[in-house]
């Protein structure tokens, strides 16, 4: 019987042997169908802009995949029928829960889920005529330029309702719950409907959007004082201003020329200001490195020649500097070909002049700084955006009005900056532009990082007066309003 058994042992082992090859084969052709047909894997997160490849900083793109796939609105709880007492309960937890806890702790946003009207369907107005249009403004600039280059409102809150999951933001988190919030942020399309919209149709819309926000029981719980409302273009929201004054807002600038805010309305220990779109692209290390040898002109200005209130000193400087050697002087516009000549002509230069507009804020300075090249500053009224974070004579020169109209200075200081100097500050350029990029995902030490960080540092203020309101009592004594304090005017203490 043994002996007859090995014959069939080893036949079976062989037949066990094809078996299980067969079975082999037949896994990895499963495996290899798999992955031929399995979707692919979640791409991951992006990281920090040192690697800007990785983030969107396109407007146009980035809103194109928002629309596409918007983040899912989430249910919010009604506020609580005594919001104040559940505000003052939260605050009194976290005050005691862990005195030797880290501070500042995340600051919290609440973010309106506001009719459509307002979000959404502005953004695909906005989408749907964009490439349709050719609208331009009296001074011959591109409407939708203008919409991009003021588009903060869009970035701020893409990054806030996105998924926790895909946000690089720790110092900033969104929470459901009223009582919780540290700030509420208001996420209404200003600039596109005063752009997009016909004139009394934006008006009514304004009046719509002020009427829901003031009716919510946190705008009445603080008149305002701890809400967030995106007005970065001078002219927007403008018919309504006076009724949301003690709100925080977001700024291009101060305007000292009270052309666009009433004295009062907007002030530094309120108001945040906040960069510009930039309309160039970001000329990195790399760029800045290959172009030094390049940059042959001392002295670059491309734009309006002539403005209005505090920008008629551009005027002045076009006579002073017409015709020097190594100075380059362009009328221009923004728009495809005006970006392209404006790129151009800042990468071929070592500093970039920089006169008030309109208002004492340009959107050509950080053009300027995203390109290497230094900004001149010519505008003695500028507030500068995160000046509490940032020092900006590490990265511009300020120069007054006064002695940039002097025949032959401005001229002569810039040639006798040393050479060791201006390396310096190309490179902290390099350093810094990092933080005027907008991007998606939000970008740790981007422009949304540090609006938050500063709308932080302002909170404890914020608190301060919504509690003081509280407890005093109407017309016992007088009491500083917006309407008593000064213009807008920044002045050395």
């Amino acid at each position: 019987m043994a002996g007859k058994q090995f014959p069939s042992l080893a036949h079976a082992r062989r037949a066990s042997s094809r078996c299980l090859l067969a079975v082999g084969a037949l896994l990895l052709l499963s495996a290899v169908y798999f992955l031929l047909l399995a979707p692919s894997p979640p791409r991951p997160v992006p990281g920090p802009l040192s690697n800007p490849s990785a983030a969107t900083t396109s407007f146009v793109a980035s809103l194109d995949r928002f629309l596409d796939s918007p983040p899912r609105p989430t249910a919010s709880p009604a506020a609580p029928a005594d919001l104040d007492a559940a505000i003052r309960t939260q605050e009194e937890a976290r005050l005691y829960g862990d005195p030797g806890g880290a501070w500042p702790a995340p600051l919290r946003v609440y973010v309106y889920e506001m009719p459509r009207k307002f979000t959404y369907d502005l953004l695909s107005l906005f989408r749907d005529s964009y490439r349709q249009t050719d609208n331009l403004t009296s001074n011959g600039s591109p409407v939708h330029r203008l919409i991009e280059q003021h588009s903060i409102d869009y970035w701020l809150w893409a990054d806030l309702i996105a998924p926790e999951s895909q946000r690089l933001l720790k110092n900033v988190i969104r929470v459901q719950r009223q009582e919780e919030a540290d700030i509420f942020y208001v996420p209404f399309f200003t600039t596109i409907s005063y752009f997009l919209l016909e004139k009394q149709e934006c008006k009514a819309l304004y009046r719509e959007a002020l009427k829901w926000v003031t009716d919510q029981p946190a705008w009445k719980r603080s008149e305002g004082r701890d809400h967030i409302i995106p007005v970065h273009h001078p002219w927007s929201f403008k018919s309504v201003r006076r009724f949301v004054k003690k709100a925080v807002w977001l700024l291009p600038d101060m305007d000292s020329t009270g052309n666009w805010y009433k004295p009062g309305q907007v002030y530094l220990e309120k108001d945040v200001i906040l960069p510009y779109v930039p309309n160039v692209d970001l000329c990195d290390s790399k760029c800045v490195s290959e172009t030094q040898s390049k940059r042959s002109t001392l002295l670059f200005f491309r734009g309006r020649l002539k403005r209005n209130a505090g920008g008629k000193i551009r005027s002045s400087l076009v006579t002073e500097l017409k015709n020097v050697e190594d100075i380059v002087i362009e009328e221009g516009t923004a728009g495809v070909e005006g970006k392209v000549a404006a790129q151009n002509g800042m990468r071929k230069s070592l500093f970039c002049l920089n006169p008030a507009g309109d208002t004492p804020s340009s959107a050509r300075l950080f053009d300027a700084i995203v390109s290497g090249c230094i900004p001149v500053i010519v505008s003695d009224e500028l507030e500068l955006p995160f000046e509490g974070i940032l020092d900006y004579r590490k990265i511009a020169l300020f120069v007054s009005s006064n002695d940039a109209v002097q025949p032959g200075w401005l001229v002569k200081y810039l040639r006798g900056i040393d050479t060791k100097i201006v390396k310096e500050m190309q490179s902290n350029l390099v350093k810094y532009s990092r933080h005027f990029i907008y991007s998606s995902p939000a970008q740790p030490l981007g422009p949304e990082d540090l609006t938050w960080r500063m709308i932080a540092g302002k909170l404890v203020n914020i608190k301060l007066h919504i509690q003081r309101s509280h407890r005093v009592v109407r017309e016992s004594r007088s009491l500083c309003t917006c309407e008593c304090r000064v213009g807008n005017i920044t002045r050395l203490l």
